[in-house]
């Protein structure tokens, strides 16, 4: 059954997916050609999408979820890596350095919405974050 919902969302997301690669960010990204400022902001709102999906993750792991559970694992947590890539790019201090955007704003309260009323949603998001943001990062690094 996990194969096959993998199998849909790839699908149903296919046509989403190739435009998002065909805009200039995530073109230019995918290359390994970013201004260092577009990089940092990525990573911060990243860092708070990342940080509210896994703390929910958690939160509904540890209430046995049935949908969450089986797919919840602290394995591909990226929040730790992120906050290295925050002091990398901004400091010890990075916490003081780093602001939201608007849009990641209404992507953190989404996931926090969909956890509270419709847990079973969350699998879409964690499925274009963790396979997506992850497969996305193998494919730079095998371009290097």
């Amino acid at each position: 059954m996990a194969v096959a919902l993998a199998g849909q969302l790839r699908e149903g997301t296919k046509k989403s997916h190739t435009m998002a690669e065909n805009t200039g960010f995530v073109a230019c990204f995918l290359k390994g050609v970013v201004e260092k400022k577009s990089y940092r902001k990525l990573i911060s709102d990243l860092y708070f999408v990342y940080e509210a999906m896994e703390e929910e993750i958690e939160r509904l792991v540890n209430e046995e979820h049935p949908v969450i559970k089986p797919i919840g694992f602290k394995s591909l947590f990226r929040k730790e890596t992120l906050v290295n890539d925050l002091k990398f790019y901004f400091g010890e201090n990075w916490k003081n350095e780093i602001n939201i955007s608007h849009s990641a704003k209404e992507y953190v309260e989404r996931i926090r919405e969909v956890a509270k009323n419709s847990p079973e949603l969350l699998v879409g998001h964690h499925y274009t974050r963790y396979i997506g943001d992850l497969s996305g990062g193998a494919n730079l690094e095998k371009d290097r």
